[in-house]
């Protein structure tokens, strides 16, 4: 079922313009708006809560306020201000863009739909709504919201992620799009799924387009849209090791060039897949047998860490499993010696002062356990 423009009047359009600015959140990349400010909220703003997001935006920009600024800095740099927000691909991409632009763009943002698709780490949703909300371009931005939005105000049966309707919704929204304020629409289209259009118990009393809502009128508003069914997540036990010295030093280690965490700090660990429905027992009897795994990957290094009777069980998730992480706190029997011991090509065993680990890129797995059990 397809709409019309004609479908959305002036007036209706108008509406949802004036509820926007009625309505809209105080968020720290809407008090100062530039065309810097708005990529990296949309950047972190991407799988990431509006709540986790806000004091990761704020330390970020008083330490790179600019593209040159963050051209500029240590990698390592960037990402320890990035560790705990996840999807790391998008620093590493924010990296390298900026890079791009002081190279190239004199360290700004082009205001043009096809130079800004050629930046690493722009794709079609980024690059139209930076366009749209910093320069006025006439791109229309479909984020998860508004996906949600337009398949209600269409009745839309099929899974919004699947390519030929996330292709059709593009379409729509590009129809519906107001050209006399690009940005401010979509803005206003997001906010709405992000605040009344929500995927349980939609709010459709508050909606300025709930006249015009086809799931609504047939009553289907909280059955649509459809999405597929994910099956339990994987699952993984992973066992930490967090290594202290006499002088209350971590022992660390830098992972190598691949995976999903490449380039970042963590404690030394090992970690084992795990049936999707594992039992308490089946876990624990994993993480024993990485013990001895955990302890090999040590044996080179001076001195044996010793258990101290401390330790941290929870749960941790990323985007495609569930970590069953055991975490203990063990103490280094002899004198561990200098910093730089090394155990294996790659794994870079390091000692490291508590206020060195706050400085480098630790995951927010990591970052728990320090605080934890140094507490």
């Amino acid at each position: 079922m397809e709409v019309s423009p004609t479908e959305l009047s002036t007036e209706l359009r108008e509406a949802v313009r004036a509820w926007f600015r009625g309505v809209a959140r105080d968020l720290p990349w809407r008090r100062e708006r530039t065309a810097y400010r708005i990529w990296i909220s949309e950047i972190m703003l991407q799988q990431t809560q509006v709540e986790t997001v806000r004091p990761y935006f704020e330390r970020f920009l008083a330490s790179f306020p600019d593209p040159v600024a963050l051209a500029a800095a240590p990698e390592d740099e960037v990402m320890a201000h990035w560790a705990g927000l996840g999807y790391y691909s998008r620093a590493r991409n924010v990296i390298a863009c900026a890079r791009e632009l002081t190279r190239n763009y004199g360290g700004q943002l082009p205001d043009d739909a096809v130079l800004l698709r050629r930046l690493p780490g722009f794709g079609p949703y980024t690059a139209a709504a930076v366009g749209s909300l910093a320069f006025g371009l006439p791109l229309a931005a479909v984020d998860g919201n508004v996906a949600r939005v337009l398949s209600r105000l269409l009745e839309l049966e099929e899974d919004p992620a699947r390519p030929a309707v996330k292709a059709r919704l593009q379409q729509t929204a590009d129809l519906l799009l107001d050209r006399r304020a690009p940005g401010e629409w979509n803005e206003a289209l997001m906010e709405l799924g992000a605040t009344l259009c929500l995927p349980r118990r939609p709010r459709c009393g508050q909606c300025p387009l709930a006249l015009r809502c086809r799931s609504r009128a047939a009553g289907r508003q909280e059955e649509l849209p459809r999405s597929r069914r994910r099956g339990p997540l994987a699952q993984r036990a992973v066992l930490v090791w967090a290594v202290r010295d006499e002088a209350g030093r971590w022992l660390a280690r830098r992972r190598g060039d691949r995976g999903m965490l490449r380039g970042m700090w963590e404690l030394p660990n090992e970690e084992s897949p795990l049936s999707a429905q594992a039992s308490d027992q089946e876990v624990t009897v994993a993480w024993g047998r990485l013990d001895a795994s955990v302890e090999s990957l040590l044996a080179n290094g001076r001195g044996r860490p010793l258990p101290d009777g401390r330790e941290l069980r929870f749960r941790h998730s990323y985007s495609h499993f569930q970590a069953r992480v055991l975490a203990r706190l063990m103490h280094m029997a002899d004198e561990p010696g200098p910093a730089g011991c090394q155990a294996g090509a790659g794994d870079d065993l390091r000692w490291l002062k508590t206020e060195e680990a706050e400085a480098l890129a630790f995951s927010a797995r990591d970052r728990r356990i320090l605080e934890e059990l140094a507490r």
